[in-house]
């Protein structure tokens, strides 16, 4: 995506941050934010400030209106968002809300504090925030992704291997990531078909992403990203992970 740069986690919070980014907007130019198990806290300029990208189980467009403002944000890891915000990251599925709903005085103050640092100095002060929740991601949570991650992943069999029922495993992920194991697998076949070489046959792309079947990524596609698979894999530029 034009004017869009990542950066790779500070040094100390590798464990909570998956990176740190930046996005310069083009007027009029929509973005498409697919689903990737992730929370973000995203500078959008003075209004509406900082803002929590709540957990997406489907796409979300975004329209740059003001090409004055650049925003910047801090990207969670999946199993992270529920310590660093200190609240279930379920209520914040499929949700964009201001800090101060999460943090209260401190999201307030975070947020002027904001405003008035330097436009470079902002991603240190969101790094410098997070750091200073001193939050531990859940392990069980993080050890659950890993495991959903995998193409031929079963919920049951993750449950198992992580010694608790398949009714605590999703009581878990909801709090730490924003949803359950099924909704954390899909994303995660997402993710390995759009990691796939793009020169391979659309029917091997989706056998090796871990599909059933093409008619099955195809609906599972449609629902996440909004588009037929053929349209979303065909320009990347559709897209900001």
């Amino acid at each position: 995506m034009a004017g869009y740069r990542e950066y790779r986690a500070p040094v100390g919070l590798e464990p909570l941050v998956a990176c740190l980014w930046e996005s310069e907007p083009v007027v009029g130019k929509t973005t498409r934010v697919i689903p990737d198990g992730c929370v973000d806290l995203v500078w959008l300029g003075s209004e509406p400030g900082l803002v929590v990208a709540g957990p997406d189980t489907g796409p979300w467009i975004a329209e740059a209106d003001d090409p004055a403002e650049t925003s910047c944000a801090i990207r969670l890891r999946p199993g992270a968002a529920g310590a660093v915000l200190g609240l279930p990251a379920a209520e914040l599925r499929d949700a964009r809300v201001g800090i101060d709903l999460v943090w209260g005085a401190a999201g307030r103050d975070l947020t002027e504090a904001l405003q008035a640092a330097d436009p470079a100095q902002r991603l240190r002060v969101l790094t410098e925030t997070v750091l200073q929740r001193r939050a531990a991601p859940d392990p069980l949570a993080v050890a659950a992704a890993r495991r959903l991650a995998e193409p031929d992943a079963k919920v049951s069999a993750a449950a198992a291997d992580l010694g608790i029922s398949e009714r605590q495993l999703n009581r878990r992920l909801q709090h730490a990531v924003g949803y359950g194991p099924k909704m954390l697998a899909r994303v995660a076949r997402l993710r390995r078909l759009i990691a796939q070489p793009g020169d391979d046959p659309l029917a091997t792309r989706a056998f090796t992403a871990g599909y059933a079947s093409q008619a099955h990524m195809n609906d599972e596609v449609r629902r996440l990203t909004g588009l037929t698979p053929l349209q979303f894999l065909k320009d990347a530029t559709l897209t900001a992970a």
